[in-house]
């Protein structure tokens, strides 16, 4: 038989709990405060005498009160603990962060235990809850999800276009070939590069190019739809895929996107750029073999537009590659 608690003991064990730095918070069954240590004091600012027998629940109405007095009432039902963490909801009650690193958050993360509390006759009439500030690992696994995120979209997009880099855009294609070829859907390709950039680049310096390839994308990233595959296609080449179209609506899209590059000026360092493009577009056909077909029949098509004066389109003539 476990022998009973001097008075001595009860008194370290009061002091414990007031010296951890977690809160800790007692309530009965109508949620009126029993116990309020330290922490809870220095983060509410509110003393224990000020707390003693309010209701939790209107000192902080920012507690979802459906959701906290069910977790509390089948905590004492199964006579269990539970918790909730900062990733379901980031705090029970709202404190100011205080930590070195918080400039990157106002309010403290908490993770919760909340604990049933046995009486001598075995009832449980309390609860308490445990409160943790995990403000620190919170932000920690934010900034490193963030960084993955950065990561991802790095290896996915082009770093100087934004657009998606030459890999993954042709691992697109590569999945709308197959779509192609399961359901006999339609898709086109427009394959354009800007014209003269050599000589724009010799001009105003590879800085300067760079700008204008900044600015091209953006544009194609505005003309595309959201289903639309943009990408760079390497230096000053660029391809869109167009799902779900065929090759007249492939043409009408290069057409408002050359329109649209021509009018565009680019401003570098006072001076202002513009550019052309020229443009080839392609659909796919039943005959292709692979997708590689779809983007050699859009380049013959660019180089046709080229030899024809540049700034301009041309649409690849079907079953020509057999030729």
């Amino acid at each position: 038989m476990t022998a009973p608690l001097d008075i001595s003991e009860l008194h370290w064990m009061l002091d414990i709990v007031q010296s951890i730095d977690v809160g800790v918070v007692v309530l009965n069954r109508d949620y009126r405060i029993q116990a309020w240590n330290s922490f809870m004091e220095n983060h509410s600012g509110m003393s224990a005498n000020q707390v003693a027998q309010q209701s939790l629940l209107d000192l902080f109405p920012e507690i979802d009160r459906p959701w906290f007095t069910h977790k509390v009432e089948t905590a004492i039902m199964l006579g269990i603990r539970t918790f909730t963490i900062w990733e379901q909801r980031p705090y029970l009650v709202r404190f100011k962060s205080y930590q070195p690193i918080t400039g990157l958050a106002d309010e403290m993360y908490q993770n919760v235990t909340i604990l049933p509390l046995r009486s001598i006759s075995a009832t449980s009439d309390h609860v308490c809850l445990i409160i943790y500030d995990v403000t620190n690992a919170a932000i920690n696994k934010r900034q490193l999800q963030a960084a993955n995120t950065q990561l991802q979209e790095l290896a996915l997009h082009d770093g100087l276009s934004g657009l998606l880099n030459r890999r993954h855009w042709e691992n697109c294609l590569e999945r709308e070939f197959a779509r192609h070829r399961r359901h006999n859907s339609q898709a086109s390709l427009v394959l354009f590069d800007i014209d003269h950039f050599k000589k724009l680049n010799d001009s105003h310096g590879h800085r300067a190019g760079d700008e204008v390839i900044r600015q091209v994308a953006r544009v194609t990233r505005q003309m595309a739809r959201e289903s639309d595959y943009a990408g760079r296609y390497g230096g000053e080449e660029f391809v869109v895929l167009l799902p779900h179209t065929g090759l007249e609506g492939a043409r009408q899209f290069a057409e408002r996107l050359r329109c649209s590059i021509e009018q565009l000026n680019v401003d570098y360092e006072g001076l202002v750029l513009t550019c052309t493009a020229s443009m080839g577009v392609a659909c796919m056909e039943e005959d292709m073999p692979g997708y590689g077909m779809l983007i050699e029949a859009a380049d013959r098509a660019l180089y046709r537009s080229k030899a024809n004066g540049r700034n301009c389109i041309t649409l690849s003539k079907a079953g020509e590659l057999a030729l």
